[in-house]
Formats: C-alpha cells, structure tokens, sequence
C-alpha cells in the first residue's frame, strides 16, 4: 500500500478545540449588530462556514452587513477570547500533523474565515505542515456542499480517491464524501454529537489516525 496523496484536515473540532469559542464569537458579533440568536441558530454554527452562518442570521434578523464585516467582528472577539491561552489542540493533533506531513501532502479545510485558519496554526506552530489553508471566503458554497473539499483536491491536483479527509461534524462527511473523499471522524471534539457515522472509519483521537489506518484508506 502507498500512502495518501493527500490528508485533507478540518480544523475546528478536529485539530483544535475552538468550537465554543466558534459559537460564542459568532453570539457577540451579532450582538454588537443589535441581533439576539436563537438557540437553533447557535446550534447551526457548529459545523457549518461563514457563508451559510452569515446567510441564516443576515435573514433571519434583516441585517444588512457583509459576510467579511460580520467575520472581523467575530475575530475581534475570538482573539480576545483566546488572548491568554491560544489556540487549544485537541489530543494527538500536534503530533499527528507533523507525523502525516512526512508521508502526504496536507491542506486544512476549514468553514472558518482565513484569518482565523491563520491563528489557528499560526498558535499550534503547525503552519509550516500545509502546502493548502482554506478558509470561507475561498468557495461560494460551505459543507455539507462539497466545494471547499473540491477546491482543495483541485488546488493540489490530487485524485480525490487517493485523498482521506478527516472531519468531526456531520456537515463535512457529507462535504467530504460528495468530493471523493474518504473520510476519518474524529469524536474527541464532537462535543455538539454528531452523528459520525457516515465517514469510512471513526476513531476517538487523531492519535488513531495511523500510517497504517491512511494506507488502508487510500489503497
């Protein structure tokens, strides 16, 4: 068996632990834009990118504000939130990135905006690891579409049958998995419980995700 060609990473919920910080950023900016989220809508946050958030509160509540200014208010208040203690990597993450470098290519896709990607393994001291970022502003349609998985294979020019994503959110399996992809669920960070089971392999920790598990995958 070879490995992968390419290893394509979610980043919230799967290498790091952000999404409360995710939710409770997203809760203060529409705050700041007089808007008060329901508990469906803070739900929805998780898992999902800036372009189907930004769509379901802008309306929702009639605001008339752009995705990039709704995202630099959410950033201003995540990095205040994360000011002291950065970016928390989930168990094995660190570990996992620098080991699966050495073997495959690797991109995070991410319903994140870029800036925050950038902070995020920027603090994780992972950044050099990536040959591919992608934030929200880089596909028109977020996960579950299979765009931003799409885009990434595109941009590495890689075969999707030979590329493993690894996800924690039902919405990007299913993105995943309509690009090509295998795909690995990760339920250490599914905190919200999603429903993992429509990826190839689910395991606990991205210190399951072995050589040999990725070998497998992409043989």
């Amino acid at each position: 068996m070879t490995p992968a060609a390419a290893i394509l990473f979610d980043l919230d919920g799967t290498l790091v632990d952000s999404e409360r910080e995710n939710v409770e950023s997203v809760v203060r900016a529409a705050g700041r834009l007089g808007v008060t989220l329901t508990g469906a809508e803070r739900a929805f946050i998780v898992g999902h990118s800036w372009n189907e958030i930004h769509a379901l509160v802008t309306r929702g509540h009639g605001l008339a504000v752009s995705m990039d200014q709704m995202i630099a208010i959410a950033v201003e208040e995540k990095r205040l939130m994360l000011a002291s203690s950065g970016y928390r990597a989930l168990p094995g993450a660190v570990a996992a990135v620098k080991r699966l470098s050495a073997r495959s290519a690797l991109a995070v896709v991410s319903g994140a905006s870029r800036v925050e990607v950038r902070d995020a393994v920027d603090s994780l001291g992972i950044a050099g690891a990536f040959q591919v970022l992608l934030g929200s502003e880089d596909y028109p349609r977020g996960k579950p579409a299979p765009d931003p998985y799409a885009l990434a294979m595109t941009i590495m020019k890689v075969p999707p049958a030979r590329c493993i994503a690894v996800e924690d959110a039902t919405p990007g399996i299913q993105s995943a998995r309509a690009a090509g992809a295998r795909v690995i669920a990760v339920s250490e960070g599914n905190f919200s419980g999603f429903d993992l089971s429509g990826a190839d392999v689910i395991v606990k920790t991205l210190d399951d995700v072995t050589d040999e598990l990725c070998d497998w995958l992409a043989g």
